[in-house]
């Protein structure tokens, strides 16, 4: 690094966890966020300004009113632009250093495909079951780790599934996609501002921890936020033996997958 990016990162590079080999190997990383919303605003804030070297964002909205209450990375200004040129637009003011990369389009598993392969790992800030179904079995295919959220009224919840090992679970193993689908949307149920604040900035931070390889990840727990009282839970997770999707003798069906609209 030259020396306007050790002082830039000097505040990490004075952690011995990170360190300049730390901070270099954050610069030579590669991201890729799905979703530039609640979760995904302050995510990408965090992780570009953390020095990530490539980040690639994926979202097919645009921006409007009611979504500067809790999406931090879009201004007022944005208000009819796509989220992704809004976002990357506010990615590089805060760090012009960085490459930031944009896919307007609404996600398919081809799409999924084709990103995959050149990532370090993937954030899912999506807001639906389908999309992160979907996400989920590309990371299995491609032994990815998924850096997993979701927010709604008042809840919150934040879990690694650190696919690049077969022995840890997948989302599908906590969620099945047989299971009810129950999904909720902040644009009927409403979310708490903050709310998406502290599940995307954990996601930023675990994210870190993931490429960096320090600490002790959230992979095989899930996190619970009540944040009307601000108390957490942890769910311990194992890998489920007959997960449709993780498991033994249904991973070789991934490599079949057909391209579906998410």
């Amino acid at each position: 690094m030259n020396d306007h990016q050790l002082l830039r990162y000097s505040r990490h590079i004075l952690l011995p966890q990170i360190d300049v080999h730390g901070q270099e190997k954050l610069t030579q990383s590669s991201i890729l966020i799905i979703g530039a919303g609640g979760l995904g605003s302050p995510s990408a804030l965090y992780l570009a300004a953390s020095g990530i070297g490539r980040i690639t964002i994926c979202d097919h909205d645009i921006v409007d009113l009611t979504n500067l209450q809790r999406q931090i990375i879009h201004t007022n200004d944005a208000i009819g632009l796509a989220k992704t040129q809004s976002a990357k637009k506010t990615l590089n003011q805060i760090n012009p250093e960085i490459e930031v990369h944009t896919r307007h389009e609404r996600i398919t598993e081809n799409t999924l495909l084709d990103l995959l392969p050149s990532v370090d790992a993937v954030v899912d800030a999506s807001d639906n079951f389908t999309t992160r179904h979907a996400i989920n079995r590309a990371c299995i295919l491609h032994k990815k780790p998924l850096i997993s959220g979701a927010v709604v009224r008042f809840e919150g919840q934040v879990s690694v599934f650190d696919l690049r090992y077969s022995h840890n679970p997948c989302y599908h193993c906590l969620f099945p996609l047989e299971g009810e689908d129950d999904n909720l949307h902040c644009a009927t149920m409403g979310v708490f501002a903050p709310l998406a604040g502290i599940i995307g900035c954990t996601q930023a931070a675990e994210t870190i921890k993931i490429l960096l390889g320090i600490g002790e990840t959230l992979n095989g727990r899930l996190l619970l936020l009540d944040g009307l009282t601000m108390k957490w839970r942890t769910i311990n997770l194992k890998k489920d033996p007959a997960c449709t999707v993780c498991g033994p003798q249904h991973q070789k069906k991934l490599t079949e997958i057909h391209s579906i609209d998410v």
